[in-house]
């Protein structure tokens, strides 16, 4: 299938600070993957340098095999519109429109047909269980509601790869179990590809790989393999635990 994202001795640093250290990194096409790591460990970094937020210090990134010190700024906002989703912590969705507008906005703003963006809609609000709450303002839904609403917003261009920086920290625990639950059935049905930023090991026991972190380095990998979301829960726990880190 191919490599999405490909870094290869990527580091950056603010001023004489180092804060990602020669990370090399393969995320291949349909993997569900977490970064764990202490608070200062890079998690958020490397997010915003794999993503093209933000510029590396030096090494190189290929997303889909492009290489982004071949790419110009014009190229890296059209694919980070084109091919990346993003979920954030906080939804920003738009308080003016419906669920379903802020759904559709990234395919209004590329000119899909209505026929088209429909299409693109009924799986996916479906496979969220959000259909109910389409005409709905984000003031008139619950949390978890507009986490996954932001969520479908952020698969519905099929982007190469998705990126959530703290998908569930504002949620309470059973919606954050339902948002992980339904984003596993998505990566399941439609192949996407997710890169998760997080500080809790049970939404890092979704994931089929966690990647940890700790002072802008890789220092460990977990692998789910066959084992279900509880086995693979106590084995991140005891990795943090090892590592010094606090469990949530």
């Amino acid at each position: 299938m191919g490599a999405v994202i490909e870094s290869r001795n990527v580091s950056k640093s603010y001023g004489p600070a180092a804060v990602l250290k020669n990370i090399d990194l393969v995320i291949e096409a349909g993997e569900l993957t977490a970064v764990m790591g202490p608070s200062g460990s890079g998690k958020s970094t490397l997010m915003n340098v794999l993503s093209t937020i933000d510029q590396f210090s030096g090494g190189e990134v290929w997303l889909e095999g492009k290489s982004l010190l071949d790419m110009n700024k014009r190229a890296l906002r059209e694919f980070r519109q084109e091919r990346m989703g993003f979920i954030f912590q906080d939804y920003n969705l738009l308080d003016a429109l419906t669920v379903k507008e802020n759904i559709l906005l990234p395919l209004s703003l590329r000119k899909f047909t209505a026929r088209e963006m429909e299409e693109r809609l009924l799986p996916i609000v479906q496979a969220l269980n959000i259909e109910g709450i389409l005409d709905k303002y984000p003031n008139e839904i619950s949390g978890g509601q507009k986490q996954r609403a932001a969520s479908a917003r952020a698969i519905i261009t099929n982007p190469a790869i998705v990126f959530a920086d703290e998908p569930t920290g504002a949620l309470d625990s059973r919606s954050a179990t339902q948002l992980l639950e339904q984003l596993a059935a998505l990566n399941e049905r439609f192949n996407t590809t997710l890169l998760m930023v997080t500080h809790d090991i049970y939404a890092a026991s979704y994931c089929r790989r966690v990647i940890f972190l700790r002072d802008g380095m890789i220092v460990n990998e977990l692998y789910a393999g066959d084992q279900p979301q509880k086995a693979f829960y106590d084995r991140i726990l005891e990795t943090v635990s090892l590592m010094g880190g606090k469990a949530r």
